[in-house]
């Protein structure tokens, strides 16, 4: 760990000027950023006595190596690049604001050419907007629902694309819950309109709806159409079952997202109720470290900076007022930076009295809870995370914890379709956005140490290659851009030897350690020993150990399934006569995967772009194990024979 007096800039040198700053590790990474009304005063708190910091804060000073910063020209500027500069590095010591729980969302795609609605949790994706968050009882309820009065899409891609092939439409599209754009029932343009009033009526404006509908009921009876009326009248009875399934807090007109905020020394717990047409529209939590010492006004700028920031990154619609339990510092540059986003005014208030303050004590209450809930279901992950790397530390004879592991596994069938795996561990936790995967040829491929040797080599060149680049360049996401404390190699001693000789070979062998976790035993190899190390059976650190390597394992073979069967749909169709890259990769395309390209029929192959009738027999009889006994085609008038 470094020791924060090494890079502590002078006093002197550090402007008085509001603006951005970025501490970074030895390898250049950006690890935390951070915004300041005065960067002098800012700065200097983190290089005081280390008592007086938090034991984040001074994780993250230590972890350090370097300081800099960005003046800016106002504290909106300031806001507005600490936003970009966290979403773009993702410093580990930034507070992440992530759900306490995985509650799905009703989502509708507005991005794609016919919008789909369907149920959504995890990352939130461009051009698609979110109601929500429900239980999962209540989300499939609601939408099963709307789909009688807002009869939007929602079938897969795939469901999609074999209607619109077959023109027939799914069985949504036969009981009136899918307007079937996929058979042309209706266009384009209608379907998008559906899909904006479904997305109003999730928005609020559920009220509109049903009073238009109650005047069409009313003219369908005075017309006597008593069918029609029918049909409305339960299309209304449909949308006051889920208008009414929220219940009223505030007046009609209110549209307001409610925060609160409960914290201890290290940890603070967020809750938010979306209320919309004076409804309860969904609820959020977040429970987050704390990385220095805030007062309650900072964090609520982070919070709305991050929570705001993603949200309208996603297509997702701001309320007009915004209510938080204590006034941010930077209450003008936040309130200008939120008008800007949602394009109309919006209010930052902190409730005093009536309704609005009764309904923030509600969420208040909701912050306590899940705080409380959090802490005893985390206390003990986090203990036994932080024994496993102590025990890996002193096992290895490591010089620190192991904060990054990457594990290598390699995967093959009799040598063929050789592919390798990289899986990342941070902090005793998958990082899957860095697995990496390899497929591995020629003379790397004749055994598993050829093969860990020509992984290990390909991995950590280009980490050389990241190093030599400019730290601005790295910070843009090389990679292989940081190395690991720790390798794990799948296997015992021959492989650990490969994969120290390919580090050796690239200059870098004393600064990775390497280790072998074997099957049969769970025994570690270490590169110096002719003896494994033996952990006990209920070590922590073992057990972390195993982990990775069945994650390197499971990745592994993943791979391998996926290139063995393109290798052998490749190889099936590349025995058929005629049949080149460009028809392939169409009839590949067009039915989506081999299974549905072996059941399909002559007909159907035929309405392959270039593929006629003499080719569709060859491969038809190619894939059916047929050999010479192609269905016969007359030449002549193109007629397939089918006997």
């Amino acid at each position: 760990m470094a020791d924060p007096a090494s890079y502590r800039p002078r006093t002197g040198e550090i402007p008085t000027d509001p603006g951005v700053y970025r501490f970074r590790d030895p390898h250049g990474r950006v690890i935390y950023v951070g915004k300041a009304k005065n960067l002098r005063q800012r700065l200097t708190s983190y290089f005081a006595n280390p008592a007086t910091l938090l034991p984040k804060t001074y994780a993250m000073v230590h972890a350090a190596a370097s300081v800099e910063w960005t003046v800016v020209g106002s504290e909106l500027e300031a806001l507005q690049l600490e936003y970009t500069w966290i979403k773009e590095f993702r410093p580990r010591y930034n507070l992440a604001f992530r759900d306490d729980k995985t509650y799905p969302y009703l989502a509708v795609t507005m991005g794609e050419k016919f919008p789909r609605v369907q149920v959504m949790r995890g990352e939130r994706r461009k051009g698609t907007r979110y109601f929500g968050p429900y239980t999962a009882g209540a989300i499939r309820e609601t939408m099963d629902t709307l789909l009688r009065v807002f009869p939007v899409r929602s079938c897969s891609a795939g469901v999609f694309r074999r209607a619109e092939q077959s023109g027939r439409p799914c069985l949504l599209g036969y009981i009136d819950k899918c307007s079937a754009p996929c058979v042309g029932r209706i266009s384009e343009e209608d379907h998008r309109a559906l899909a904006e009033d479904f997305c109003a009526f999730m928005g609020g404006e559920a009220r509109r709806f049903i009073v238009q509908l109650e005047r069409r009921m009313a003219d369908a009876v005075a017309d006597l159409d008593y069918e029609a009326a029918a049909r409305l009248r339960d299309d209304i009875i449909a949308m006051k079952k889920v208008f009414e399934r929220n219940a009223v807090v505030l007046s009609e007109e209110t549209d307001a997202d409610v925060f609160a905020v409960e914290e201890d020394e290290l940890e603070a717990a967020v809750q938010v109720f979306h209320v919309r047409g004076g409804r309860i529209r969904g609820q959020r939590g977040w429970v987050v470290e704390k990385v220095e010492e805030a007062t309650p006004q900072e964090f609520v700028g982070h919070l709305l900076t991050q929570v705001y920031g993603e949200q309208s990154e996603t297509d997702g619609r701001l309320p007009r007022e915004v209510l938080v339990p204590a006034m941010p510092e930077d209450a003008d540059e936040l309130t200008a930076w939120l008008s800007g986003l949602r394009g109309a005014k919006v209010e930052l208030r902190v409730p005093q009295r009536g309704d609005k303050a009764a309904l923030m004590k509600t969420v208040h209450e909701n912050a306590v809870q899940a705080l409380r809930l959090h802490k005893s279901r985390r206390a003990g992950d986090i203990t036994t995370r932080s024994l496993a790397l102590q025990e890996l530390q002193e096992a290895l004879e490591l010089p620190e914890p192991p904060l990054r592991i990457e594990s290598f596994d390699i995967s093959h069938v009799q040598g063929t379709n050789v592919v390798a795996s990289m899986v990342v561990v941070e902090d005793g936790l998958t990082k899957k956005s860095e697995y990496r995967r390899f497929s591995i040829t020629g003379d790397a491929a004749r055994d598993d140490t050829a093969a860990m040797h020509d992984v290990l080599t390909r991995r950590f060149r280009n980490y050389l290659a990241e190093r030599e680049k400019p730290v601005e360049e790295r910070d843009r996401g090389g990679k292989f851009a940081y190395p690991p404390n720790l390798v794990v190699v799948d296997g015992g001693q021959p492989q650990v030897t490969a994969a120290v000789r390919a580090l050796a070979e690239l200059g870098i062998g004393d600064e990775i350690r390497v280790v072998g976790l074997a099957k049969r035993l769970e025994e570690v190899w270490l590169p110096e020993g002719d003896f494994p190390v033996i952990l006990p059976r209920a070590s922590q650190g073992l057990y972390l150990l195993q982990r990775i390597r069945d994650e390197a394992h499971r990745f592994a073979i993943t791979f391998h399934r996926q290139k063995r069967g393109k290798s052998m749909t490749a190889s099936l169709l590349d025995e058929v006569p005629g049949l080149g890259p460009a028809r392939k990769k169409a009839l590949l395309t067009h039915f989506g995967s081999l299974k549905r390209l072996k059941a399909a029929g002559l007909g159907e192959l035929t309405e392959v772009q270039g593929v006629g009738p003499a080719l569709a027999a060859a491969v038809h009889a190619r894939l059916n194990g047929l050999g010479d006994a192609a269905p016969a085609v007359n030449y002549a008038t193109g007629e397939i024979i089918e006997s």
